[in-house]
C-alpha cells in the first residue's frame, strides 16, 4: 500500500510546503538570491495556484505531513508554455515513487492548457536532471520567459502535444 497521497494544496499546507522547499534549497546550497529561496509567495501557494491554468499538488504521508510538491504555472511572455514549478521532495520521500506521481499529475494537468512545459534547475541537482530527462524533458540553453531565477543554470523543455 502506498504511504503517500497526492492532492491539491490547501491553505493549511502553505507553511509546510515552504519548509520543504527551503530545506531542499539548503541541502543543495541554493539558499540565496536568484533561486526560489527569494520568491515572495513561498508561503502563499494555495492562493497563488488557485487561478485558471495553475495548480500545486502536495504529497502527504500517512501522518498528514507534507513531504513534497510540485506546481504548474503559466510563463509570462511565452504563449502556450507553462513552467513546472517548485518540484521538491524531502530526502525520505525520494526513491519511493512519489516524485513520479507528482510529475504525472502535473503533466496531465499541463496538457489541458499548454503546448510545452519548461523548467529550471541547478547544475548540482544531477538526480533531478536524470528524472526530468526520463520524462522526456530535453535540455535547452536559452531561457524561456523571466522566472527571476537567474542562478538556475540548467534548463529543460518538453513538448506536451
Amino acid at each position: 500500500m502506498d504511504p503517500y497521497t497526492i492532492r491539491e494544496i490547501e491553505e493549511k499546507d502553505n507553511s509546510a510546503v515552504e519548509q520543504v522547499i527551503r530545506s531542499c534549497l539548503i541541502e543543495f546550497g541554493a539558499n540565496h538570491e536568484g533561486t526560489a529561496w527569494m520568491d515572495p509567495y513561498l508561503g502563499r501557494f494555495s492562493e497563488v495556484y488557485s487561478k485558471e491554468g495553475r495548480r500545486y499538488w502536495v504529497a502527504v504521508d500517512e501522518e498528514g505531513r507534507v513531504v513534497g510538491g510540485t506546481g504548474i504555472g503559466e510563463m509570462e511572455g511565452a504563449d502556450g508554455v507553462c513552467e513546472l514549478q517548485k518540484m521538491y521532495c524531502l530526502p525520505e520521500a525520494r526513491g519511493t515513487g512519489v516524485a513520479q506521481r507528482l510529475m504525472e499529475t502535473a503533466l496531465k494537468f499541463a496538457k489541458k492548457y499548454y503546448r510545452q512545459c519548461y523548467l529550471e534547475t541547478l547544475d548540482n541537482m544531477t538526480a533531478a536532471q536524470r528524472f526530468y530527462e526520463k520524462y522526456g524533458f530535453r535540455r535547452v540553453y536559452e531561457t524561456v520567459g523571466d522566472t527571476g531565477h537567474f542562478a538556475c543554470d540548467v534548463r529543460y523543455i518538453k513538448d506536451l502535444w
